[in-house]
């Protein structure tokens, strides 16, 4: 059969329109030919973007098709796309998890454990993970401080560089660039002689690194050293020392033992008081009366002087 060329051109026009809606859908993200199933979720704050993934236990199961912001409810909603052969609760949780430091979030299934299977389009309700929510405010407060605390310093530069040229004439800007030029010319001097400076006591620095070097390395090594000192057990080995010589001055002082009898008994110091006079007026009386001990006699002589013993024990 042949066709007309009337024919030919409605074909080729409904070809491109339909190729031409095809490339539209493709170019935002959607796929015609595609029989993922599609549902919807909203959160009080948006925290993915289209490249986030839509995850179960871990594992890819589709992507993010749409992000858009409702006026009406003042809420983010998130349409996504799930394959078709995955099974699930209209009762599960769509969770906003945090992929990384680096790595932006990601949305993650939460499957429920009953038999109400979801169907495409429905609405699968949500939840943040903890921590995101305060890490989005965070955000978005630090930037306003960062931005106030930049506009407040900028203001400041302005009103200094007003007030360094404030003679807006031409002498007056002259001025101003030749005392600029002059600080500038100060400035690489000083450079220049801190270099210099740098390059004379170069092997000074190097000496004084390398001391450095050594001597946090013998302070590692002390440290070490330390650590394997059982000081706890070394104290209390001297407090023990020190409880017992505690408890030998106490009994002591109570006059336990014989050194203790020594310092308190009163009645053999006085023992020993009389026992030194004693021995005292021996000697005393060995040095007046040497034959009263030494007897020598050659046709066996007695000795006439006999000792007395005195009243007093003492004498």
């Amino acid at each position: 059969m042949k066709l007309s060329r009337e024919v030919k051109t409605a074909i080729l026009v409904i070809s491109g329109i339909l190729f031409l809606i095809f490339g539209f859908n493709y170019l935002k993200g959607k796929n015609l030919f595609n029989s993922d199933d599609t549902f919807y979720t909203e959160f009080d704050y948006n925290g993915l973007t289209t490249a986030s993934p839509v995850t179960i236990k871990g594992n890819n199961i589709g992507k993010i098709q749409e992000i858009i912001y409702v006026i009406e409810t003042g809420k983010t909603r998130v349409s996504f796309t799930v394959n078709d052969e995955l099974k699930f609760s209209k009762n599960s949780v769509m969770r906003l998890y945090s992929l990384g430091l680096l790595e932006g979030n990601g949305l993650a299934l939460v499957p429920a454990n009953d038999q109400q299977y979801a169907e495409s389009g429905d609405a699968i309700k949500s939840e943040v993970e903890a921590g995101i929510i305060k890490d989005l405010t965070e955000n978005f407060s630090g930037l306003s401080d960062g931005l106030d605390i930049t506009l407040k310093s900028a203001d400041s530069l302005l009103t200094s560089i007003n007030g360094l040229v404030k003679d807006d004439s031409e002498e007056g800007l002259k001025n101003a660039i030749k005392e600029l030029n002059s600080t500038l010319t100060s400035f690489k001097t000083l450079s220049g002689s801190f270099n210099s400076l740098i390059a004379k006591n170069q092997d000074s620095l190097t000496q004084v690194i390398s001391n450095f070097n050594s001597v946090s390395k013998n302070l590692a090594t002390l440290s070490e050293d330390l650590k394997k000192v059982e000081i706890s057990k070394t104290v209390a080995n001297l407090d023990e020392t020190l409880e017992n010589v505690n408890t030998l001055l106490s009994g002591l002082e109570k006059g336990e033992g014989s050194m203790g009898k020594l310092l308190k008994d009163d009645q053999l110091y006085h023992n020993l008081e009389v026992a030194s006079a004693q021995l005292s007026e021996l000697l005393q009386d060995f040095k007046l009366n040497p034959k009263r001990y030494v007897n020598v006699s050659v046709f066996g002589g007695k000795n006439k002087d006999d000792f007395e013993k005195p009243e007093d024990e003492r004498q």
